[in-house]
Formats: structure tokens, C-alpha cells, sequence
């Protein structure tokens, strides 16, 4: 509501100031229990209901890279890397395809 009375005013003013100010604390203080609450002890604790399938997909995956691995190793050009390099769309692969470039270069250079 409106006042006119200016000692009124600045009362209002200062309690919302103040109503503020320990808002304000309040989620300072939340803020910091967040930060330092102890760490979680494992990534099963957090997701115990898709973690054999994740744990399944990461075991297919490291296969999948080393029988790569073992297929770069066949291939002596690097215009064959250079495509699969292009093709490949997962990060570790491309990883490894890279590597198996650098590994021929420095072979044709010797």
C-alpha cells in the first residue's frame, strides 16, 4: 500500500533491506554445504540401476577398440587411415587412427 509518511517509507525499506540481506545468507549458507559435502564413494551409488549396462557397453567398446587397434596395425597407407579417420565417429577411435598415422609417417621418414 502506499504512505505518505517518509519515516514510515524508510522503515518499510530497511525491513525489506534486512528480509534481503537473510535471504541472501541463507542460500550463501546452503551454497557452501553444497560445495563441501564429501564426495559421492562411487559412480554404482549414483546410478545402481543402469551401471551393468553401462559397465557392459564400456567392455564391448574397449573390444571394439582393440580389434581396431589390430586392424590399423594391417594397414600400411596412410590415404586408408586418412579415410577410416573421416569415418570413424567416436573420439578413442579417432584417437588411435591418428596415432597410427604419426606412427607411419615417422616410419616413411626414417
Amino acid at each position: 500500500e502506499a504512505t505518505l509518511d517518509l519515516a514510515e517509507r524508510r522503515r518499510i525499506r530497511s525491513a525489506i533491506r534486512e528480509l534481503q540481506r537473510q535471504e541472501l545468507e541463507r542460500d550463501e549458507e546452503t551454497l557452501a554445504s553444497k560445495r563441501f559435502r564429501p564426495e559421492r564413494s562411487s559412480h554404482r551409488q549414483d546410478d545402481k540401476e543402469n551401471w551393468p549396462q553401462s559397465r557392459r557397453l564400456e567392455e564391448e567398446q574397449q573390444a571394439a577398440l582393440v580389434a581396431l587397434s589390430e586392424q590399423l596395425k594391417a594397414i600400411t597407407s596412410v590415404e586408408e587411415l586418412t579415410k577410416l579417420l573421416r569415418a570413424a565417429g567416436e573420439y578413442e577411435e579417432r584417437k588411435l587412427i591418428r596415432a597410427a598415422i604419426r606412427k607411419l609417417r615417422a616410419e616413411e621418414i626414417e
